[in-house]
């Protein structure tokens, strides 16, 4: 039998496990001040995040990094995988859940979009070659998929409502869950996704730089977008290294503040 795994309480929270852009930061071989600074909100792994919902831990998308970021916020334990879409900086970190069926007992349920499935069955074909189905559990990732669409599903005790966004060419779910909705890797909502976004306490919101991109909001843009939602308080992710932490956020409006890797905040949600 696994050892129960060491694992913190985070039910109630929404942890930041990563708030950086496909690149990260530190950018690999450059000297700016943000890539340089010792202020640890400066350095930011690729996106995701874990919700502490009433039936467990919900992951949002498999970084690189994941299995660092797990370590470092000492989250021993993952119950359910949804993903936004299937790029590298929110898909390659996947064969670190292989560990997570030990400890449940089970298949690791992943929810996802179907072209999310199929890349996962193409990046990952060992992990469903039947030659390898008789490894134990944690030698390959045994994972069992939840088809999703643009409906509402419940999952670990709540409801998730999926928020269709465009990221370029890309399509892209961002999820709402009770007060809080998560909207990374966007450059525009549309009309029918902006409803949804209504009467939020918090709104998790993608912002890359200042200058204007093709598939991510500005910092202009998101604020643009964070004015007319009218949440409570806008987290801004997927930044890059020429968001400085302290100088941008010296430069936001009131209720608009920049995330930052290892951010814990409280998650309201009515359990299902």
């Amino acid at each position: 039998m696994p050892k129960i795994p060491v694992s913190d309480d985070v039910s109630g929270l929404f942890v930041f496990l990563g708030t950086g852009t496909s690149h990260g930061v530190p950018l690999i071989g450059c000297g700016c001040g943000t890539c340089t600074s010792r202020n640890p909100k400066n350095g930011r792994t690729r996106c995701a995040a874990v919700v502490g919902l009433p039936g467990g831990n919900l992951l949002i998308d498999t970084p690189p990094e994941l299995r660092t970021q797990l370590i470092r916020e000492r989250i021993g334990v993952v119950h359910s995988v949804v993903y936004t879409h299937a790029h590298a900086d929110h898909l390659f970190g996947l064969d670190d859940l292989r560990i997570f069926p030990l400890y449940l007992g089970h298949e690791l349920p992943i929810y996802c979009e179907e072209e999310v499935e199929t890349s996962i069955r193409r990046s990952f074909r060992y992990a469903f070659d039947p030659a390898n189905q008789s490894y134990p559990a944690g030698g390959v990732p045994k994972l069992a998929f939840r088809r999703i669409t643009t409906e509402p599903f419940h999952v670990l005790g709540a409801r998730v409502i999926p928020i269709r966004l465009t990221h370029g060419r890309c399509r892209v779910l961002g999820f709402r869950i009770g007060g809080l909705a998560y909207c990374t890797d966007t450059k525009e909502i549309p009309p029918e996704s902006m409803a949804l976004l209504s009467g939020l306490d918090v709104l998790i919101l993608d912002c890359l730089r200042r200058e204007a991109h093709v598939t991510h909001l500005s910092l202009d843009e998101a604020i643009d977008v964070a004015r007319r939602l009218a949440p409570k308080r806008t987290l801004l992710t997927h930044l890059c290294h020429r968001l400085e932490h302290e100088a941008t956020s010296e430069e936001l409006p009131s209720g608009i503040d920049l995330a930052y890797d290892g951010l814990r905040i409280p998650l309201r949600v009515e359990p299902t």
